[in-house]
């Protein structure tokens, strides 16, 4: 291994769980934070959610360390469980005898009996679900009634829930809105910052024994790009970047190796395993010959051809055509130069080269927005502060045209390499992107060959929004979300405060006819598409009805 050549005395990105090499960012701590005020009150449910690897897990063992004395703990790992089972788990959890085949109420009467000894005791009673976003809704639903037990004062019963996003969803419900009212406390654990995976690579580099940085600037860049900032694909690119630089007989990382790594951990296209890469040979030898002429064609026609309103060629460099793939046939002098093949792979190859920074792309977004990125900020912290909103999707090119806002997209390079651009426009099965300040209008299929589905856009949250508009919901998003279904639905909106049957009917018939899940909770897609159907302000890629 490779902990001789760095003197390390062991290796330091190891995704086992190990309490030496816990690393709590402002984020965890404020997470942490929040969950120590929820039990703080006087009971009921604490929710924390984040995406997978953010390290909810991390802070949920902090919180167990962390906890009075005068606490009993149950910890639940796998909610992948009947009623009966959860609350057998339960029992068996705080040591708790049962009959052999027990019936729902003698597994209820033996926890409620326990807790009432803990309260006696003066001992509070914390119940911590893990991947509760598998929990079932009767399980949760059983979960509630069990927190019925009380005093005037307190619930004698808390519970932690700890999930993914998709555990928000959940609690949107219909038939879930009793145990949504009684959380008090939630928090969503968002990925590390750039800094802050600089700050968590060098801890785990000082414990492991290193006395000096191993990992270049550019190389925790690109590593904050690549994992985005995920704590665990973080460990897993490291260690594969380190072996890497073992192999080379290097004594730090650059950003290179961390896109090497990703090739090789995360599944990426390597040099030699793209589509293109193995299409383009068969091509070369036809279009190597035209390339030089349609080159001199191309650009000629289209200064000729260039309209008043096209942009100065100084500010934005001239449209490319793309059909990448398509092979060179009699045809190609027939067609509009703009229809012809991409001029040059090397032209591509370099605009790929010099669009490896995110920020760039959300540049481009933010201005089509009429907003200005600020450099060395994060882009989504700084769309807060322009009453946008980040959304982040994995999906296909239809995913993107329905949301008809302007994306940031991800793709990958022949040689495996991440680049980000700006997809701004699209028309007649055209797509116009940004890279490098350079403007390409190119196919679908050119566009599909190195997408890999990944994509985000920026959009304007009503006021009051904390997330998906359901059953919890009160306040002014609830009656913005009334106002602006009744104008679209041709009914008079009513004053509301609260969710209510009747606001989930309309979301359910304004989702159906925009070929949406009817779940009946307004989450960002279905409000994307209410500020489209409202004509709010805000750029486009398509003029045309979507």
């Amino acid at each position: 291994m490779y902990t001789g050549f760095f003197a390390l005395r062991e290796n330091p990105f190891s995704i086992a769980p190990n309490p030496q090499y816990l690393y709590m960012s402002d984020r965890h701590r404020e997470a942490l934070a929040h969950l120590m005020f929820g039990l703080g009150e006087t009971g009921g449910f604490v929710l924390l959610t984040g995406e997978v690897g953010t390290g909810k897990t991390t802070v949920s063992r902090c919180l167990m360390e962390q906890l009075p004395e005068n606490t009993e703990s149950a910890f639940v790992l796998n909610p992948t469980l009947t009623e009966h089972e959860l609350l057998a788990t339960i029992c068996d959890e705080f040591h708790l005898e049962y009959p052999e085949q027990p019936t729902l109420k003698q597994l209820t009467d033996t926890i409620h009996q326990h807790l009432l000894r803990n309260h006696e005791a003066e001992k509070t009673t914390v119940l911590i679900i893990d991947e509760a976003q598998h929990l079932r809704p009767e399980v949760l639903e059983q979960l509630r009634l069990l927190t019925n037990l009380e005093t005037h004062t307190k619930k004698l019963l808390q519970v932690i829930l700890i999930g993914q996003p998709e555990l928000q969803q959940l609690l949107q419900r219909r038939e879930l809105r009793q145990l949504a009212q009684r959380i008090t406390a939630r928090y969503h654990l968002l990925p590390l910052t750039e800094q802050d995976v600089a700050n968590y690579v060098a801890h785990r580099l000082q414990v492991a024994g290193s006395n000096h940085p191993l990992f270049t600037r550019k190389a925790i860049r690109r590593l904050h790009q690549l994992s985005g900032g995920i704590p665990r694909v973080i460990n897993l690119l490291c260690d594969r970047a380190l072996l890497g630089a073992y192999g080379k007989g290097q004594q730090r990382v650059d950003h290179h190796l961390i896109s090497k790594a990703a090739a090789e951990a995360l599944g990426l296209p390597g040099e030699e395993g793209t589509v293109a890469s193995k299409r383009w040979p068969g091509y070369a030898a036809i279009a190597g010959t035209l390339v030089a002429l349609l080159l001199a064609m191309g650009w000629l026609m289209y200064q000729l051809g260039r309209s008043d309103t096209t942009p100065d060629p100084s500010v934005v460099a001239p449209a490319i055509a793309a059909e990448v793939l398509a092979p060179v046939d009699d045809k190609v002098a027939d067609q509009e130069p703009l229809e012809m093949e991409l001029p040059s792979k090397k032209l591509i190859s370099s605009l790929f080269s010099q669009s490896r920074e995110i920020e760039d792309a959300f540049a481009v977004v933010f201005s089509e927005w009429d907003k200005t990125l600020i450099t060395g900020v994060d882009a989504c912290e700084q769309a807060k502060s322009n009453e946008l909103a980040c959304y982040w999707k994995q999906g296909g090119l239809q995913s993107i045209l329905h949301l008809n806002r302007p994306a940031v997209v991800r793709l990958i390079d022949d040689h495996g390499e991440v680049a980000f651009a700006a997809f701004v426009g699209y028309q007649s099965g055209k797509l116009k992107l940004v890279m490098a300040g350079s403007e390409l209008e190119v196919s679908e299929r050119w566009f599909e060959t190195y997408w890999r589905g990944a994509y985000a856009v920026l959009w304007q949250p009503p006021s009051g929004y904390a997330g998906p508009i359901g059953w919890s919901a009160k306040g002014a998003s609830v009656q913005w979300l009334e106002t602006s279904l009744g104008l679209l639905q041709g009914e008079r909106p009513r004053r509301l405060q609260k969710f209510d049957g009747e606001l989930e009917d309309k979301i359910r018939q304004f989702q159906r006819e925009q070929r949406l899940e009817a779940d009946g909770i307004a989450g960002v897609q279905t409000l994307i598409r209410l500020n489209l159907m409202l004509e709010m302000a805000g750029p486009r890629l398509q003029n045309e009805a979507s």
